[in-house]
C-alpha cells in the first residue's frame, strides 16, 4: 500500500511537470495551459455524457432484475476518468481518456475477471487441501453412543422431510 501512495503523490506529479515543461518547450506556456485547461472541459463534458449513460444502464439492469457487475465497473472507470482529467497533466490526461474509451473498458473487466478468477482458484484450491481430512464424516451426523439408543432400536435415517409452500 505504502508502494502505491508513494507512486500516486511522488512520482506521478513528477512525470506530469517534466511532461509539461517538455511539451510547453514544444508549443509554448501559454498553449500548454490552454491544453491542459481544455482537456479539462472536454473531459468533464465527456464523463458527464458518460456517467449519466452508466447510471441509466444500471437502472435498466437493476429494473429487469439482474446484477449490473459490468455497468458499475464502467460507471467506475468513468468516476476514475473524471479525477484523472481534472487532474492538471498529459499523461493523466491520456488516462483518463483512454477510460472513457468503451473498448478498454472492456478489455480491463475482462483482465479483472481473468486475474480475480486466476486468485479465487488459487485459494480454493489450497482450502481444498486443508478441508479433505474433513470430507469423509458428515457434519451433521452426531457421534453415537452406547447411552443414545436403547437396545433394539434400529438407527434411524438422516433424511429430513417435509413440505413448504413459497409465498410471494
Amino acid at each position: 500500500m505504502f508502494r502505491i501512495l508513494f507512486v500516486l503523490f511522488i512520482v506521478v506529479p513528477i512525470i506530469e511537470i517534466a511532461l509539461l515543461i517538455q511539451v510547453s518547450d514544444v508549443i509554448g506556456g501559454v498553449a500548454t495551459i490552454a491544453l491542459v485547461v481544455l482537456t479539462a472541459v472536454l473531459g468533464a463534458k465527456l464523463v458527464k455524457k458518460q456517467g449519466l449513460s452508466a447510471f441509466s444502464n444500471v437502472q435498466g439492469q437493476m429494473a429487469q432484475g439482474q446484477m449490473p457487475a459490468s455497468e458499475l465497473f464502467s460507471g467506475l472507470c468513468v468516476i476514475i476518468a473524471g479525477v484523472l482529467l481534472m487532474t492538471p497533466g498529459i499523461m493523466t490526461d491520456v488516462i483518463g481518456f483512454m477510460l472513457l474509451t468503451p473498448a478498454i473498458r472492456v478489455h480491463l473487466a475482462n483482465a479483472l475477471v481473468k486475474q480475480i478468477g486466476a486468485q479465487m482458484h488459487a485459494k480454493m484450491s489450497a482450502q481444498q487441501d486443508g478441508f479433505s481430512h474433513h470430507a469423509q464424516q458428515n457434519p451433521f451426523e452426531q457421534p453415537q453412543s452406547s447411552f443414545d439408543k436403547p437396545e433394539g432400536v434400529q438407527e434411524q435415517s438422516s433424511t429430513i422431510e417435509g413440505e413448504y409452500q413459497r409465498k410471494d
